[in-house]
């Protein structure tokens, strides 16, 4: 019995470690710090319950969060999925769900909002945005299409087209969720 016990609190301090690791690597990649990356897991394991509870959310989890609906006939919303899953395996797992909201965090470069937008714009994933995805006013050259270079000289006359790649509460998740938040502990 003693033996049982010790093995299960063994493999708890593994899982733990293991957790604690990956967070630890995902701050070190990301703008977020430990606190926030356990914030944000608590938020992605709600997510990703709703419907099926595997720890990976869904394209009907994901759009039911968003959008409080699970139609997926809407191109917008398939593309910003489409952008959060970086593997393309059809899921959203944590590190995804944590990396892809990085573009939304204060700290991050506009440089990098101003290309995830100029890739949330291109519907069609052809490298462009087409006229009737956006502005005209953009196609400097009358080629009928926005290339990146375009979109970055629309986005400097027109910043609020950027404005919502900000979420001022993701500078701080801790203090805006506090009941998101465990007490971090190191590992031994």
């Amino acid at each position: 019995m003693m033996l049982a016990l010790r093995g299960c609190f063994f493999k708890q301090k593994i899982k733990k470690q293991t957790r604690y690791d990956a967070n630890a690597r995902l701050a070190s990649e990301t703008p977020f710090t430990i606190n926030e990356i356990e914030a944000l897991y608590h938020l992605f394991k709600k997510l990703s319950s709703t419907i099926i509870d595997d720890d990976l959310i869904h394209k009907e989890e994901f759009l039911l969060a968003l959008f409080r609906s699970r139609n997926t006939n809407n191109l917008f919303a398939e593309r910003i999925f489409n952008l959060f899953d970086i593997k393309h395996d059809g899921v959203i797992e944590f590190g995804e769900f944590v990396r892809s909201l990085t573009i939304f965090h204060p700290r991050t470069s506009v440089a990098d909002k101003i290309s995830f937008a100029f890739r949330l714009y291109d519907l069609r994933e052809t490298g462009y945005i087409e006229r009737d995805e956006t502005l005209a006013e953009a196609d400097l050259n009358g080629d009928g299409k926005i290339d990146e270079q375009e979109w970055e000289e629309l986005v400097a006359k027109h910043p609020s087209l950027i404005k919502n790649m900000t979420i001022p509460y993701l500078r701080d998740l801790t203090v805006a969720f506090p009941s998101f938040v465990l007490n971090t502990e190191v590992p031994d």
